[in-house]
């Protein structure tokens, strides 16, 4: 899957204008960062009630104000550590929410929609997003850069978002099984490159370097 970087100054360039309006009204990240949360913490519970579209145009909602956020901490100065550590931790419990709001749709649905191998994919797709997001921090905790990976967490909001949006449950959930076994092989293969990665470039540097 191609990385979504080659799009992210076009994008920003698209959402300037709201940026700067924002700014103006002294809108706070902060505000803005819990207001993408509680969109996100939303959309796990419209899966669980088996609202797979609005699920998804609600966790593609909460992608975009996590853009929001963070460019307007930076255009009004606002940004910190803590506004930092807020939003990812509050985008590491949201992913959780989601994919419970996920396990819980096929848990009801179970007989329909899928096999007991899907709860596993559902598992693994969680942990490798979460893993993602750990091996970045961890790295770059010890000064290792690394932002590597083909399913970082705008392609994992786009293909999960996006493909329940257009699909929802068409084809007896079956293009929803699939972009979950694309998300539980795609975060673990993006684990695996930033291992490398890091072994790459600190392998022997003493912890004190």
């Amino acid at each position: 899957m191609q990385s979504l970087k080659a799009f992210k100054e076009p994008v920003y360039r698209l959402i300037d204008p709201v940026v700067l309006a924002l700014v103006r009204r002294g809108t706070h990240p902060n505000l803005i960062t819990t207001l993408g949360f509680a969109v996100t913490i939303a959309a796990g519970v419209l899966f669980h009630l088996d609202h797979v579209r609005w699920a998804g145009l609600l966790v593609m909602t909460g992608g975009i104000l996590d853009i929001f956020d963070g460019q307007v901490a930076r255009a009004s100065a606002l940004a910190s550590k803590f506004g930092s550590f807020y939003d990812s931790t509050l985008d590491r419990v949201s992913e959780i929410v989601v994919f419970l709001g996920l396990l819980s749709l096929y848990n009801q649905y179970g007989r329909e929609l899928a096999d007991v191998w899907m709860v596993y994919v559902i598992v693994l797709a969680m942990g490798g997003s979460l893993m993602v997001s750990y091996t970045r921090a961890r790295a770059e905790a010890l000064g290792v850069e690394c932002s590597a990976g083909f399913m970082q967490r705008a392609e994992r909001v786009v293909l999960l978002g996006g493909g329940c949006l257009l699909f929802g449950l068409m084809w007896q959930g079956l293009v929803l099984k699939v972009i979950l076994v694309i998300l539980a092989v795609t975060t673990i293969l993006t684990v695996i490159q930033r291992v490398v990665l890091v072994y790459k470039n600190a392998s022997g540097v003493p912890l004190d370097a």
